[in-house]
């Protein structure tokens, strides 16, 4: 099979512009190589970067009252976890 292209590209191209066709082709293949590896990289060192999520204790209350169905608005700690806790044992 290889030797089939390889005929039909000589007798296309000609056997004189083979070789150019050749170190085109190379090079083409080299600089999509060197740019994937530079996504790769840059992938990595995006994700290596990002500090992990840290929610307060607030975000997770007025999450959890929410799901819940009680209002979060102008209320202390310490009311929401008491609305939860009456939420959850009633």
């Amino acid at each position: 099979m290889l030797w089939i292209v390889l005929l039909i590209l000589v007798l296309l191209v000609g056997s004189k512009k083979l070789p150019e066709l050749a170190r085109a082709m190379g090079r083409a293949l080299g600089e999509f190589q060197k740019g994937r590896l530079e996504m790769e990289r840059e992938l990595r060192e995006t994700t290596a970067l990002k500090p992990p999520a840290v929610d307060t204790e607030r975000e997770r209350l007025e999450r959890a009252a929410k799901e819940l169905g009680i209002e979060t608005q102008g209320k202390t700690l310490q009311q929401l976890k008491e609305e939860i806790a009456k939420a959850v044992n009633p």
